[in-house]
């Protein structure tokens, strides 16, 4: 039940009310972007989500279109995740959910095996399991088994665990990395 209904019901209210909390930030950074560097302020790109189906994922621009370098501006928004924060309206349309396994670039399809394509079996998420327990410091297979334990362990109570402490390692600036969620084997302590 949790998986069909209650994970979208929980999803347009947080979206909903990530947008509304978040809807300073879309007034003042899309000028200064702009200003910044001097293209669209909105970063869209295409990424597979549940089922593979592919959707155009939302960002505040971090980096300068030609020179594909970041800039200061977007190194803060890119540590402070407040270039995430368009991705609420991708939740809110249905290509996203609050948790899940964040999606990929398109590329990396072909090279999943056959038990990873199964991250596919979800809506991929602003969060999940690798993003609280390592983000980019975890391996490529790490990421997966995060990823996998998830979709076979979908519930409400995973989901808050999941948002606690992304809530938490982004309000101490530890969201890159920092303490993790207990997990063992198959099973999230």
């Amino acid at each position: 039940m949790y998986r069909s209904k209650g994970k979208r019901i929980l999803d347009i209210l947080l979206a909903a009310m990530g947008l509304m909390t978040s809807l300073p930030f879309f007034v003042v950074l899309p000028p200064v972007l702009w200003l910044h560097f001097k293209a669209n302020p909105f970063f869209l790109q295409v990424r597979p989500g549940m089922n593979g189906r592919l959707f155009m994922i939302l960002k505040f621009r971090t980096m300068h279109v030609n020179k594909h370098t970041i800039s200061w501006l977007g190194r803060s928004l890119r540590r402070s995740s407040v270039d995430e924060l368009p991705q609420f309206w991708n939740v809110l349309v249905g290509d996203m959910s609050i948790v899940g396994p964040r999606p990929l670039l398109p590329e990396y399809l072909p090279l999943y095996n056959t038990e990873q394509r199964l991250r596919h079996a979800t809506k991929p998420g602003m969060t999940g399991l690798a993003q609280v327990n390592g983000r980019n410091q975890l391996s490529w297979e790490k990421k997966f088994e995060y990823d996998l334990h998830y979709v076979d362990n979908v519930s409400l109570a995973l989901d808050l665990r999941i948002i606690f402490a992304t809530l938490v390692k982004i309000l101490s600036f530890r969201h890159t990395a920092g303490e993790a969620l207990p997990f063992k084997g198959n099973k999230v302590c």
